[in-house]
């Protein structure tokens, strides 16, 4: 029988179990956090490309239930973690993790000049609202993409692959 999942020939015929301890051995430091304010469509995308990464972890916050449609059923083979709280997300990280939001606000540090850590995890906001105001008071910092164009800002689901990206060019490739 074919197997007809979005999975690259290495895991073809691996059952999702085996795939994930696979990935498990070689993922990376990098956490993602998404909160969930508003059920965005973006956070399929943002959870498929965490996977494309090699991030093991993916945090929602918030509202537990998201279209998981963009994600392709990436999310079978994450850690996907939920937290109904920015105060029980901060207390479950336990380890001293720098939260850095990304986010286009008054006062965001430059990406490519922000410090990003080997352990850090990357917080995305919803297309609407961004991220709350108790998610900006307990980061480490705020980056922000820089952008050339007439765009006020980026689409959540882009900035969250440029930043995944930028820390993996850092601390992996």
């Amino acid at each position: 029988m074919q197997d007809t999942r979005n999975v690259t020939d290495e895991f073809k015929g691996m059952s999702e179990e085996e795939i994930i301890k696979t990935l498990d051995s070689r993922g990376s430091g990098l956490h993602i956090a998404i909160e969930n304010l508003e059920r965005d469509f973006n956070m399929g995308s943002i959870v498929r490309t965490a996977n494309a990464f090699g991030v093991r972890h993916v945090h929602i916050i918030g509202r537990r239930q998201w279209n998981k449609r963009g994600a392709m059923a990436t999310d079978k083979y994450l850690h996907v973690e939920y937290h109904p709280t920015v105060d029980d997300f901060v207390a479950h990280l336990n380890d001293n993790r720098q939260i850095v939001v990304v986010d286009n606000i008054d006062g965001a540090i430059d990406m490519q000049k922000a410090s990003l850590s080997a352990t850090c995890v990357l917080v995305f906001g919803s297309e609407k609202s961004g991220v709350s105001d108790d998610m900006k008071a307990v980061a480490s910092s705020v980056v922000a993409i820089r952008q050339l164009g007439s765009t006020r800002s980026l689409n959540v689901g882009a900035a969250a692959a440029i930043a995944m990206y930028e820390w993996t060019r850092r601390h992996v490739y």
